[in-house]
């Protein structure tokens, strides 16, 4: 077998696989971290203000953005446009709290 027909049938079997319909996100579960029920249905600000405070991400904000991220991954194409703008605000707004503690970090090792 030459490479390039190698080449061809991996590139074909990894097609079929993200065909297939199955996504990996469907199957993570963990237990780390607890949103309250139904926080990704608010508005921009609250879903912002709880992701970054201790009790929902206790690492921190930056916690919260990777769930934040990650739930809007998992929604992919179900999320109306709407929701998916209001999502995407409110990881624009936790980004800039993120920011702002980073800043008040430095300023105290100054």
């Amino acid at each position: 077998m030459t490479s390039r027909s190698r080449k061809s049938l991996v590139r074909s079997t990894t097609r079929k696989k993200a065909r297939s319909g199955k996504r990996w996100v469907a199957t993570v579960t963990t237990v780390s971290t607890f949103p309250p029920e139904g926080l990704f249905t608010k508005d921009a600000a609250t879903i912002a203000r709880s992701l970054a405070s201790k009790r929902v991400s206790p690492k921190g904000p930056g916690s919260g953005m990777r769930m934040l991220t990650y739930f809007i991954n998992r929604g992919g194409k179900g999320l109306s446009a709407r929701r998916r703008a209001e999502l995407e605000r409110a990881k624009a707004l936790l980004s800039e709290r993120i920011e702002k503690a980073k800043e008040r970090g430095h300023k105290k090792a100054a």
